[in-house]
């Protein structure tokens, strides 16, 4: 399996993962649905955004963002989903170390997540990879300009630490 950047045929096929309206506010916070092609599309095109598909062979089977923070000097994991049919096969982590591993090479210490509070599979899987949430405090002043309380989550690679920043 190989992590590639997201090319722009890649956009329809990613955005009809979703199976239901709820799905996709868990994993994108749009209440759009179904997802548009253009959506997922757009998202590509901030200079900040670095979107990735996890591929075996031919077959694109996850897809996932690196939202990367220089400023900061922090980088957040979002919009991580894996293809409806290779769901429950440890996919989920497969993706979310590779995003992981790019944001450590491109040299940030500082990793976090933010997983809706209903997407339980989700935060499973990420915990699961070494991510932990962050304090209550912290969490709460994260979540005042959010649609929802997240649960924000940290990857402990070197500090101990959790540095406010704005959302």
């Amino acid at each position: 399996m190989d992590l590639l950047p997201c090319a722009p045929d890649h956009a329809v096929l990613v955005a009809g993962w979703p199976t239901s309206a709820a799905e996709a506010v868990m994993w994108c916070g749009s209440d759009e649905f179904p997802v548009s092609g253009r959506t997922v599309a757009g998202w590509h095109r901030a200079d900040d955004v670095e979107a990735h598909v996890l591929v075996d062979g031919p077959r694109v089977l996850g897809y996932g963002e690196l939202w990367l923070d220089a400023e900061e000097d922090e980088a957040e994991l979002a919009r991580i989903i894996v293809a409806p049919e290779a769901r429950g096969a440890g996919l989920g982590r497969v993706l979310v170390r590779g995003l992981l591993a790019r944001a450590v090479r491109a040299g940030f210490a500082d990793v976090y997540m933010r997983v809706h509070p209903d997407n339980h599979r989700a935060l499973r899987c990420y915990l699961g990879v070494g991510f932990h949430q962050v304090g209550p405090g912290l969490a709460e002043s994260w979540n005042a300009a959010q649609p929802v309380d997240y649960v924000w989550l940290r990857h402990e690679s070197d500090a101990p630490h959790d540095r406010l920043r704005s959302h």
